[in-house]
């Protein structure tokens, strides 16, 4: 088991960014594949961006490609998701997750741990 703590959330204007970063503790975090997913209100939770072990595969959400990147630092035990163009819809709360997994799983079933979520919100 992985415990999983998000960061970085928080009010940007449309068109600005934020950094979002997940610190792991627990198992070795190179063992995993490290997922972020987000949920708006009276939606479902959405995947948006998974990484590799080893950091080498990535894989985005159409929604978001090209405008967010996924990275990992595992001397720091930490998966980043770096979001520029931010728009209203991008409003949801984000949370990461870790996979056990090879590769770069999308659904939310493959991941077994989870972290508490943090909140963005985009304002028009």
């Amino acid at each position: 088991q992985v415990q999983l703590v998000e960061s970085g959330g928080g009010l940007v204007q449309a068109g600005g960014s934020l950094r979002l970063s997940c610190a792991a503790s627990g198992r070795t975090f190179s063992s995993y594949a490290m997922g972020w997913f987000r949920q708006a209100p009276g939606k479902e939770r959405e995947f948006v961006a998974a990484v590799s072990r080893s950091g080498s595969g990535t894989v985005y959400a159409d929604s978001v490609k090209g405008r967010f990147t996924i990275s990992r630092d595992n001397a720091k035990n930490t998966v980043y998701l770096q979001m520029n163009s931010l728009a209203p819809e991008d409003t949801a709360v984000y949370s990461c997750a870790a996979s056990a997994r090879v590769g770069v799983p999308r659904i939310p079933l493959s991941y077994g741990d989870w972290g508490q979520g943090t909140q963005v919100t985009v304002s028009s």
